[in-house]
């Protein structure tokens, strides 16, 4: 190990919303638009599938 690589940034694999963007390379920002789309449609699908528990529940109820 040298010097220089006690200097270098590691590079995190989560995002951080609101972090600084200039140590990361082109492709590590690819990366994290990779990360964060798959996230989101995580997010959508969970929203979804909540969207439809609660949607069969009103219905239930509302008979």
């Amino acid at each position: 190990m040298s010097f220089f690589d006690e200097e270098r940034p590691i590079n995190k694999t989560a995002h951080e919303i609101g972090q600084d963007l200039s140590i990361l390379s082109v492709d590590d920002l690819d990366d994290r638009i990779a990360l964060l789309r798959q996230e989101i449609a995580r997010l959508e699908a969970d929203r979804q599938k909540k969207q439809a528990d609660r949607s069969a529940a009103d219905n239930l109820f509302r008979k």
